[in-house]
């Protein structure tokens, strides 16, 4: 595992400090706010710590407010319903006595029943892809400081990256994305890995039919909301083909879709997100 990679698992090792109250750490990082995939990873694993039996198959959020980087993060979790085959968890994070962010998470215990999916995409595979940092290097010539640190999450781009002159304009975007390491068997840290990996590149696909950039001073980009449903079990420390698209942007929001597939070519994760695409 890599230094990254262990220190997010540290991040999601949250602390209880009372019956369904738990603690998130922060990252020791130069940021304006919190990133939104860490929020969402730490609120799943909070909910996740107060189901007994099943897997999170479903999580439904909202970003309310910018995080504080500077201060620990507060997860009060609400036990709605605890069924037979469906639990059912609503937490809160809160900072300075205010709410940031809400998820509604289901878990099920799993159940044969209907098959059918989409097919994975015909796409490269990973191993004859360069890393980012590699891409970067090779196409830019040097790497800026964001490159430079170490990252949970490696990710590999299928043509042009995202922020380049030369990408085609259309509204979609495939890369490889895999945990930079070994994970601890246990599907809820897969799941939350897999959520914190997923706010990393999704909102690239609103923004790639545009030429707009997020550090151009004239756009202004935030998640809205995240969605996410977990359809089997599956490992974060293995390539996943993150497949996204976005159907539409206008009014000030965009709207962008993703499918996560592991090599074998089954589809284990679909998740919607919208976003505030302002430009100032």
């Amino acid at each position: 595992m890599s230094e990254a990679l262990d220190f997010l698992v540290r991040l999601l090792d949250l602390e209880t400090i009372e019956v369904n109250m738990f603690r998130g750490i922060q990252p020791d990082e130069e940021r304006q706010r919190v990133f939104g995939g860490q929020v969402a990873a730490q609120a799943l694993m909070a909910a996740g710590r107060t189901v007994e039996h099943g897997n999170v198959h479903s999580l439904h959020s909202y970003f309310l407010r910018p995080g504080d980087p500077k201060v620990p993060i507060l997860y009060e979790v609400d036990r709605i319903r605890d069924g037979r085959s469906f639990t059912t968890r609503r937490v809160v994070a809160i900072q300075h006595g205010r709410a940031i962010y809400n998820m509604q998470a289901s878990f099920h215990t799993e159940e044969d029943s209907l098959e059918h999916q989409f097919t994975m995409p015909d796409v490269p595979s990973p191993d004859t892809l360069l890393s980012l940092r590699e891409r970067v290097l090779a196409e830019q010539g040097e790497l800026d400081e964001w490159f430079k640190r170490p990252h949970p999450i490696e990710q590999r781009f299928i043509g042009e990256l995202p922020w380049s002159p030369q990408r085609n304009l259309e509204p979609r975007q495939q890369l490889w994305i895999k945990a930079d390491g070994t994970l601890a068997d246990g599907q809820l840290l897969h799941s939350c890995v897999a959520t914190y990996a997923s706010d990393m590149s999704l909102f690239d696909a609103i923004l790639a039919p545009h030429r707009v950039r997020w550090d151009d001073g004239h756009f202004m980009g935030a998640s809205l909301d995240h969605c996410m449903w977990f359809h089997r079990e599956f490992r974060a420390d293995d390539w996943l083909l993150y497949d996204t698209d976005s159907p539409i942007a206008h009014g000030a929001r965009g709207l962008a879709r993703g499918f996560l597939y592991d090599r074998s070519g089954r589809l284990c994760v679909s998740l919607v997100q919208e976003g505030l695409c302002r430009v100032m």
